[in-house]
């Protein structure tokens, strides 16, 4: 491949840059994969959480649903294409943290559907049991994982905080915010297209 200086995929050196290793390469893969035709979109992003305070940092990527090709349906709930990584353990993660996890699901219908159905991505809710500050580095929260050959495409993904009186905040794919006994951040990755007319 001939990559062009000071572009995305070969930045300068004074470039501000992150996320290329859990958000950039998995887009590129996804470019990719459209231009050959070869499946539909995956959720695009790996949802990099991140919470902690001055005592400690805990850092975790998050599943998603992955595209559907001529001949298979996309998976429920796995990270793909450049990476696999694994979950820490409820009973794990609410032992050595001072968190409690509310929910851990598929978070259905959210894959495209199509002759072959994208996969679902997960719904994540998290609440901390002394104040935090919790972080998202995450994509696919605006544009919708495509789908292929008249498959449909994926819903986006959602990372909203709940507060203790009940109000949603929609914070966004990239944000850093305090959270508070009492609230809960909940995540909800994307899914992955479909593919083909059903």
């Amino acid at each position: 491949f001939i990559i062009p200086p000071n572009c995305l995929l070969n930045p300068s050196d004074d470039a501000g840059v992150v996320g290329g290793n859990v958000l950039t390469s998995q887009r590129v893969v996804d470019v990719v994969l459209r231009a050959f035709k070869a499946c539909a979109a995956s959720q695009g992003c790996m949802n990099n959480l991140t919470f902690g305070d001055k005592k400690f940092g805990y850092y975790e990527t998050i599943a998603g649903g992955a595209g559907a090709g001529p001949t298979w349906h996309g998976r429920s709930g796995v990270h793909t294409h450049c990476t696999n990584t694994r979950i820490t353990d409820p009973e794990i993660l609410e032992r050595r943290y001072p968190v409690v996890l509310r929910q851990f699901a598929l978070r259905t219908g959210s894959g495209g559907t199509g002759k072959h159905m994208g996969g679902d991505g997960v719904i994540r809710e998290i609440e901390p049991l002394r104040p935090l500050v919790m972080s998202i580095l995450s994509e696919r929260r605006t544009l919708h994982p495509y789908g292929l050959a008249g498959g449909q495409e994926a819903k986006c993904g959602r990372n909203l905080l709940i507060r203790k009186d009940g109000v949603v905040v929609n914070i966004g794919g990239r944000c850093s915010t305090s959270i508070d006994v009492g609230e809960r951040l909940r995540l909800e990755t994307p899914g992955g297209g479909g593919y083909g007319k059903k």
